[in-house]
């Protein structure tokens, strides 16, 4: 879960071959081709990403106990359509949605988190979760678009918005199939050495799965009906290992191997990698954030602290050139860890957040009214913190690049 999905639509070519296209680096545009609407949080064109930025600004401020203002509030509210769904963005809300605007559920439920933390909306997110509903796949789980094959991605961030909403995931069902059922589909066994535990964002033409360290932190939450502000969970009492079984395994299981990859893929460099055409692996800083979040949420924050503590040492450049959702990012990050987002390597990223929108109404302390009610996991092992090399993601333009496809280039050794 991180800008990738909110600034770009997927591609035709992504449903097809059941991959991602890999996320192009690009300098946001200094000059964005539609005007920056009052109220909306970051500068850069919000043709792809603006409810998604929006959402994930107005999540992590209320997370941190900050209220925002109205207007951004309002401007979110404002582009919801009369059927409940949202786009990425519509420049004229002053004309109805039709049949032209792409809607699309990432948005939609993006939205759905964000209005339900903030409360005083429940007329906003039934319609939205009505709609949602309306466009279940019947093996339960959902695309990005109405009609496309289910994906993690799309599947995870709607759970989460159901679970938002007051429902349970695992009962919002089509055909008898729930988000549970789809992502069943979508793990890969641990037999595989290579990529066992691992989640993938769609089969391939053939019903093949590859590994995507993207869909696995998406799925990781979706498995557990998490959205993106949660707390740590428990600590595992049967060890930190990918397992087997004759029956289809259990939400839990799901969530375990899931996490199970995401370790052994942060283990040496204390980050996740993204790969372009003809370069060589970068860091991928929003995935390493949401990476993060999954592996507390399971309770596996003995690793999530190596990549945490690899963010705050090197997150400030991305930070800062890809604007508001990936701030959000980094506070889901830091809450789901116990850790101050006011002090992050030196950092306020609240104070940096606001500073990209609208001033907030006002600033408390930071409140857990937001969160999950999971019970904190209390771990005391050592864990030393990455620090990698800096590069710049920048926020996608083009409609169509996707998710991005993560390789790992990890070794498959077992922790205890």
């Amino acid at each position: 879960m991180n800008i990738r999905r909110g600034a770009a639509a997927l591609a035709a070519a992504t449903v097809v071959l059941g991959v991602a296209v890999p996320a192009v680096a690009a300098t946001p545009s200094p000059t964005p081709s539609v005007a920056i609407p009052d109220g909306l949080y970051g500068t850069t064109d919000p043709t792809y990403d603006g409810v998604w930025r929006q959402s994930l600004a107005l999540l992590a401020q209320r997370t941190t106990g900050v209220t925002p203002a109205d207007r951004a509030v309002a401007w979110l509210t404002g582009q919801q359509c009369a059927n409940g769904a949202f786009a990425a963005f519509r420049a004229d809300t002053a004309k109805a949605c039709d049949a032209k605007l792409m809607v699309d559920t990432n948005s939609t439920a993006a939205a759905v988190q964000a209005l339900a933390a903030l409360g005083g909306h429940q007329a906003e997110t039934e319609k939205a979760v009505t709609w949602l509903k309306s466009v279940q796949n019947v093996d339960g789980g959902w695309s990005y678009t109405p009609g496309g094959a289910s994906d993690a991605n799309s599947t995870s961030v709607v759970a989460g918005a159901m679970a938002a909403a007051g429902q349970q995931p695992s009962q919002v069902k089509k055909a008898g199939k729930s988000s549970y059922d789809a992502l069943v589909k979508l793990s890969i066994r641990c037999d595989d050495d290579a990529e066992g535990g691992a989640f993938a964002y769609q089969p391939d033409k053939k019903g093949g799965l590859a590994a995507n360290a993207d869909a696995t932190a998406a799925g990781v939450l979706g498995a557990l009906g998490k959205g993106f502000v949660t707390k740590a969970g428990r600590a595992p009492k049967d060890g930190y290992a990918c397992g087997n079984s004759p029956e289809p395994l259990t939400p839990f299981e799901l969530a375990r191997n899931g996490s199970e990859y995401l370790a052994q893929s942060v283990q040496e460099a204390g980050y996740l990698k993204s790969a372009l055409p003809g370069a060589e692996d970068q860091p991928d800083y929003g995935n390493t954030a949401d990476a993060v979040v999954a592996l507390a949420a399971q309770g596996w924050t003995r690793y999530a602290k190596k990549p945490l503590g690899w963010l705050e040492q090197n997150s400030a450049a991305w930070a800062k050139q890809s604007g508001p959702a990936a701030y959000a990012q980094l506070v889901f990050a830091a809450h789901a860890m116990g850790a101050d987002p006011r002090h992050f390597g030196g950092a306020d990223l609240v104070a940096q957040l606001n500073a990209t929108g609208p001033t907030p109404q006002a600033t408390t302390k930071a409140t857990d009214q937001a969160a999950d009610t999971g019970t904190d996991a209390d771990e005391k092992d050592d864990s030393d913190s990455g620090h990698g090399v800096w590069w710049i993601v920048g926020v996608f333009l083009v409609v169509g690049i996707g998710i991005g496809f993560l390789i790992s280039g990890r070794g498959r050794k077992r922790q205890p």
